[in-house]
């Protein structure tokens, strides 16, 4: 079975179920991809002595796509042990929670002076679960309480997997084409989540 996203990963390996692995490292994008994953894929694959034909390939090209933009709370301390917690959680943004998919996060607003310092972080949701992670003990630039982060790859699995549990309402997705920006779904109310109650 599919196994998700991977942090190393061959380009040209993909599941019994069809997909391609999402390559994670920044470095390691682009068109080779999925050049080199077509070419792997175009003699068929061979699952249990018969002959599959390669399947759909939306998680490596709408993965990337995509990203969950969250804003931070509240930093705390405990034990030694740092944590950002973002107003974004684990209902909206399932994978690393399932089977601790790991995402990039970066800063919207990256600075790139020398005295950015970085800091080993747990960046957690708002929802009382100890699966509501979106990083643990990862090495990123200090953000402040109001600053947005950027969990990125989330095109294909982020509104697709969303939930509304502990009565979330999702949020809304945003199409961003160059410099415009067009609002596709608007974010959701508690009173939408309530309106079919009878």
């Amino acid at each position: 079975p599919a196994r998700g996203v991977f942090r190393d990963c061959d380009p040209r390996a993909r599941s019994g179920a069809g997909a391609l692995c999402v390559v994670l490292r920044r470095a390691h994008r682009g068109p080779a991809l999925l050049r080199e994953a077509d070419q792997g894929a175009a003699p068929g694959l061979h699952a249990g002595g018969r002959r599959r034909r390669p399947g759909p390939r939306h998680g490596s090209v709408v993965g990337p796509a995509g990203a969950l933009v969250t804003r931070v709370v509240y930093r705390k301390t405990n034990d030694g042990k740092r944590f950002v917690v973002v107003d974004a959680g684990m209902n909206d943004l399932l994978r690393p929670a399932l089977y601790g998919a790991h995402h990039e996060i970066v800063p919207v607003r990256q600075r790139e002076d020398s005295s950015v310092k970085y800091e080993a972080v747990d960046v957690v949701g708002p929802v009382c679960e100890s699966g509501d992670f979106f990083a643990r003990d990862r090495e990123l630039p200090r953000v402040e309480e109001g600053e947005l982060l950027a969990i990125l790859d989330a095109g294909a699995y982020g509104m697709a997997l969303a939930s509304n549990y502990n009565t979330r309402p999702r949020p809304a997705e945003v199409l961003i084409s160059g410099k415009s920006a067009k609002l596709i779904r608007r974010r959701e109310k508690v009173a939408d989540l309530l309106r079919d109650e009878r």
